[in-house]
């Protein structure tokens, strides 16, 4: 399917790849409902895209909030007239510390946001999408979704839990109109650190990494691609492509690789 004057709505649109996605839909020529718990972040987003208020539906939301979430289909359409493509970007990490540190709250906050989150959205939106002549629905996992990250356990388990929920929901959906893809990002340079509560240097990170980080707005150009082929599992950046070959292939040193590249980061 293309974007071109579909209705499409991304969560975590504020900032980072939620904010590229949404602008590049827009030049693409499709209308956005945004969504995001940082409100002002999310009016920036809309000045950024300097379209007409037709074209653009602002709302702040909570993806953990089930009962928000389950309201917001019908005020996009209200706004929109329709809902064509949801993009389940929203997300936050926790404190690179091992579990046995991870304090019980954190990590129930992480699997709200990120697991639930997404479980919510995709339960509020499918009856509304089922109901389009062709629809789109796209899961961002991680590559921390196929394989350990130290440091970064609760994360994964989250994403690791959106990748399987996005490909039970590609077998159970795959004679109906609905297309469903299920994203990888490796390293992005968003503020995904920061908006999780942490104070991270991340210049050190990507000076310390073998493999460049991709800019937000590139990440979302592979994204929206993904989406208009239908493919149905896409890692976005080198790093993720590779990681996913090598922990493929040999998931001991894999794991045992991206331990020694995340010390040596000072992770």
């Amino acid at each position: 399917m293309k974007v071109q004057d579909k209705v499409v709505v991304v969560t975590g649109a504020a900032n980072g790849m939620g904010r590229e996605l949404a602008l590049l839909l827009l030049k693409k020529g499709a209308k956005v409902a945004i969504a995001d718990i940082n409100e002002a972040g999310l009016h920036e987003t809309a000045k950024l895209a300097d379209v007409s208020p037709d074209r653009i539906f602002i709302h702040k939301l909570d993806v953990s909030n089930k009962e928000e979430v389950f309201k917001f289909p019908e005020l996009v359409i209200s706004a929109l007239g329709q809902v064509d493509v949801l993009i389940n970007n929203a997300g936050i990490i926790h404190a690179f510390i091992p579990v046995k540190e991870l304090d019980i709250e954190t990590c129930e906050r992480v699997m709200r946001i990120n697991f639930f989150g997404t479980l919510y959205m995709t339960k509020a939106f499918l009856p509304y999408l089922a109901e389009r002549p062709e629809a789109h629905l796209a899961n961002v996992s991680s590559m921390g979704g196929y394989m350990p990250f130290p440091g970064q356990t609760l994360y994964g388990c989250s994403k690791a839990a959106v990748k399987l929920l996005t490909e039970g929901l590609q077998s159970e959906l795959r004679e109906s109109k609905i297309g469903v893809t299920l994203l990888y990002p490796g390293a992005v340079n968003t503020n995904i650190m920061n908006n999780s509560g942490l104070d991270i240097n991340k210049a050190e990170l990507e000076k310390n990494s073998s493999v460049p980080m991709l800019t937000a707005s590139q990440a979302a150009a592979i994204m929206i691609d993904a989406i208009e082929k239908n493919k149905k599992r896409v890692t976005v950046g080198k790093d993720s492509t590779l990681l996913d070959k090598l922990y493929r292939l040999a998931p001991s040193w894999a794991g045992n690789f991206i331990a020694k590249q995340m010390a040596k980061a000072g992770i």
